[in-house]
């Protein structure tokens, strides 16, 4: 067995922000294990955050939009300005590249192996498959929550990165939420536009729901989309983009012993109703290198509030059960509260008294009824 004093399992999103603030403080003797190609790593994926000031991944930013357009079922559409914020985008293959430009300038060691467990102990955590030993483990591997939730939905998705021949898309807006399309029982159906020029844009198809959908499924809802709402003119799919993120309240413990910890989505970074994880695990990230700067137990933050958590367990539900129209829901929210709030909202970073403004903007009766039932 190798000794490290950090082993970082995964190099994803969270295990390579970790890593890359590790090696950037200097912090000494510090392993990255990285699954080989295959069935384990994950596919490639584009991350989109609102962000003000400079993006911690700045390098790795392939598009940035200060505009965003939120159409509703009915098809009325309004573009709102995000100043002082910024809605970015960064591929995989981009961050990727730019982490491991930062983990060679810091020294940081990657290992390639298949980890097939991680055992905890007194004095050292033990990295089966790997053949490590650490002073500490964060594993940021994705796994099921440790015990079911009340509501178990899943947002689930089908990208396609489209070329056209001419003109069709306006590169300083990007389709944030697009609820034109039909709406499934027991969800909500939306559609994205994220244009990287005027012939270029990766057009999303996603629902929030209990069940993914069939390949064809997918195809004939992007189909649809592009055709009869966006009525794009003839384009090509250069390339594809597929996912499925939970969306439960179930929980996902942080610490698993003395030394082991999760981070990232196994950690709880996914926000439960709204999806979005790449924020929180930076968040995440950066306090852990903190504390072992600072010579700090390490447990990764909680990622949300558990207000915001108590809040999304209620909305899931509502929406589950059919009590709340979710595109009716998000596309309100925009129409009555001031973009930024909304925007830190569905990242999960507002404070109690504009938690209180948005929950004013949602039919309180059924969420009422809805909170009773919980």
């Amino acid at each position: 067995m190798t000794r490290a004093h950090v082993v970082v399992v995964g190099a994803g999103a969270a295990g390579l922000a970790l890593a890359s603030r590790l090696g950037e403080q200097g912090t000494p003797d510090v392993v990255l294990v990285d699954a080989p190609p295959g069935a384990q790593r994950p596919p490639e994926r584009t991350w989109c955050t609102w962000q003000s000031g400079v993006h911690p991944w700045d390098d790795a930013v392939a598009m940035r939009w200060d505009r965003v357009a939120v159409h509703d079922h009915a098809g009325r559409g309004a573009t709102y300005d995000l100043a002082p914020l910024s809605y970015t985008m960064v591929r995989s293959r981009d961050y990727e590249r730019v982490a491991s430009e930062r983990l060679s300038r810091s020294g940081v060691r990657r290992v390639t192996a298949v980890v097939t467990d991680v055992e905890d102990g007194t004095d050292v955590a033990v990295v089966h498959g790997a053949g490590l030993t650490a002073t500490w483990v964060f594993d940021t591997r994705p796994t099921p929550p440790a015990q079911p939730g009340r509501v178990a939905l899943l947002q689930h998705f089908r990208g396609w990165w489209v070329r056209t021949a001419v003109d069709a898309f306006d590169p300083t807006v990007a389709g944030l939420m697009d609820f034109r399309p039909p709406q499934p029982p027991g969800g909500v159906a939306f559609g994205y536009v994220l244009p990287t020029s005027s012939r270029a844009a990766l057009v999303e198809y996603t629902e929030f729901s209990r069940h993914a959908l069939s390949s064809e499924q997918y195809e004939a809802a992007l189909t649809t989309y592009c055709s009869d709402v966006l009525r794009l003119p003839a384009f090509e799919v250069v390339d594809v983009e597929q996912g499925a993120i939970p969306m439960t309240d179930a929980p996902f413990p942080r610490r698993l012993g003395k030394r082991v910890f999760r981070l990232g989505a196994a950690g709880g970074a996914t926000r439960p109703s709204t999806g979005y994880t790449f924020t929180a695990a930076q968040r995440q990230a950066q306090a852990v290198a903190l504390a072992l700067l600072e010579g700090r137990d390490p447990c990764p933050p909680a990622a949300y509030s558990r207000r915001h958590l108590w809040m999304d367990g209620v909305l899931l539900r509502a929406l589950d059960e059919g009590r709340v129209d979710g595109a009716e829901f998000f596309a309100r929210l925009f129409r009555t509260q001031p973009v930024d709030r909304v925007l830190r909202f569905l990242d999960g970073t507002t404070t109690p008294a504009e938690d209180l403004a948005v929950m004013s903007a949602s039919p309180k009766a059924a969420m009422a009824r809805t909170a009773l039932r919980r």
